[in-house]
């Protein structure tokens, strides 16, 4: 019987943020051995992928150790040594038992001391497994994957949808894709082209245009004739890398040529579009937005979703400070992460009034923490099954969580930060969504799955925070030459 071993260690890392993100908090949602079958089968989720590719061709799963958190800052040395040395030692100890392994990790990640933490971990890997072990690696399409990074794996598959409903679909294609090779059915080889492009996450929904009409293109290359593979990894903006930016990754079935030939003309797609690409949706600074959907509701559209989607600490004030000042209708600003105020509205009881700070806790740029006050509509522990399109079936814990209502504003203080990307937060609050005029979040696409079908209107809201749509105001340091719009081709940086 064939036996894979499955493991993961994902995270999505915005180098620009102050805090570090600590081993306490992927411990949160790690799991280990044979819990992961437990935690994961069924739910659109990587692993759910590869344990349902598993279970349909009677393969046996060995589960190593599979962690992950929120976007958040640099993984801390401590964190990221503790992991991977306990996901090597686990590999290493099913080594001889297990005929390869199937690996998720983000590509995006980034640890204090390390640019490239996920390149280290796989080298280690490499080095502990063979070089000749069969490792397949499912990745997000927003990774910055170079190519020392995917030459490590016989197989690269990413994501082609964001937001991100296709996560088990993409554990399917990479478990079927290492079943085939094991099997030598199939002899997949790697090809990878590179624009000099990348694109802040707000642009990187793939079914909005101009990226839509190139996704299909991705999709329908994946399906010609000697192509097993093709993933366009998009990037992620807000780690400050070398290796930063949208990679093409084509996988073929023993011909490399004609990997490399994929990669290149939809990598040439993307160098032509690339102007276009980065400037994809209009933006409103919070006081347009309010007037713009002021404007909307008065015509009778509604739920307005305003999109704070610069917010990468989930506790900007920016957006709550204008609708503060003035009276935009009802509103709801589900998930600001604040432990504090959580706390304290647990403390006041259910039904008290409560005056507390709100936000600007994770760094300067957040704005600073405003005074509510309002009554606690909802105190506890917020722990469910995801029911929305993203993550489907997955376990969230957002720890001890508030309701706070001031009459126009109910805002979700959550322990654990979270972007609100459906619309469970409203029923596990118990709150009416029709209620509701304007909807605020913090996502940047995933909330799309869940909110187009019943959004009025979507407007995206430009904050001074640390995941601007204009990447020149950032302090890059890492950015090699000829990154668009970075680091211009002529060499000019307009990051620093």
């Amino acid at each position: 019987m064939t036996r894979l071993a499955i493991g993961g260690f994902v995270h999505e890392t915005v180098s620009f943020l102050p805090s570090d993100t600590t081993l306490a908090d992927f411990e949160r949602r790690a799991v280990r051995g044979d819990g992961i079958v437990e935690a994961y089968a069924g739910s659109n989720t990587v692993f759910g992928g590869f344990l349902k590719v598993c279970e349909e061709n009677d393969v046996a799963v060995e589960g190593l150790l599979c962690t992950e958190c929120a976007p958040s800052g640099p993984v801390s040395k401590e964190a990221f040594q503790a992991l991977a040395d306990e996901l090597i030692s686990r590999a290493t100890l099913w080594r001889d038992e297990a005929d390869g392994l199937l690996l998720h990790l983000h590509g995006a990640m980034v640890a204090r001391g390390d640019l490239d933490p996920e390149h280290t971990l796989l080298v280690r890997l490499r080095k502990a497994l063979g070089d000749d072990y069969p490792i397949a690696l499912a990745m997000d399409l927003h990774g910055n994957i170079g190519p020392e990074k995917a030459a490590l794996a016989d197989i690269v598959c990413g994501f082609r949808h964001s937001p991100h409903t296709d996560m088990a679909e993409t554990g399917e294609r990479t478990a079927k894709l290492l079943l085939g090779q094991l099997a030598g059915t199939v002899k997949p080889v790697k090809a990878m082209a590179r624009p000099g492009l990348i694109l802040p996450s707000i642009f990187t929904a793939t079914a909005v245009s101009p990226l839509k009409e190139i996704m299909e293109e991705v999709r329908a290359a994946a399906d010609l004739p000697g192509i097993l593979d093709v993933t366009l990894f998009t990037g992620f903006a807000y780690a400050d890398v070398p290796e930063i930016g949208a990679t093409v990754l084509a996988v073929a079935d023993g011909d490399e040529a004609l990997a490399i030939r994929t990669a290149e003309r939809i990598c040439a797609r993307l160098t032509e579009a690339r102007e276009a690409l980065y400037r994809a949706a209009p933006l409103y600074d919070p006081m347009a937005a309010l007037d713009k959907a002021a404007e909307l509701i008065a015509g009778g559209c509604r739920p307005v979703v305003l999109l704070e989607h610069a917010d990468r600490g989930n506790d900007s004030t920016h957006l709550l400070e204008a609708m503060l000042a003035r009276d935009a209708g009802r509103v709801a600003m589900p998930y600001l992460h604040d432990p504090i105020a959580a706390k304290a509205a647990a403390s006041a009881g259910l039904g008290a009034q409560l005056m507390t700070t709100l936000g600007g806790k994770s760094s300067e740029m957040a704005g600073f923490p405003l005074l509510f006050s309002g009554f606690v509509k909802f105190t506890g522990h917020l722990r469910y099954r995801i029911t929305g399109p993203y993550r489907t079936g997955e376990e969230i814990d957002l720890g001890l969580s508030a309701v706070i209502d001031n009459g126009r504003i109910s805002v979700i203080v959550t322990s654990h930060s979270a972007s609100a990307v459906d619309t469970d937060p409203f029923t596990q609050c118990g709150l009416d969504i029709e209620e509701f005029d304007i909807i605020a979040l913090r996502s940047k696409t995933h909330f799309r799955a869940a909110y187009e079908p019943i959004a009025g209107a979507i407007l995206i809201v430009e904050t001074p925070d640390w995941g601007p749509a204009d990447l020149t105001e950032l302090p890059y340091r890492n950015v090699p030459l000829g990154i668009y719009p970075i680091t211009m081709d002529d060499g000019t940086e307009t990051g620093v």
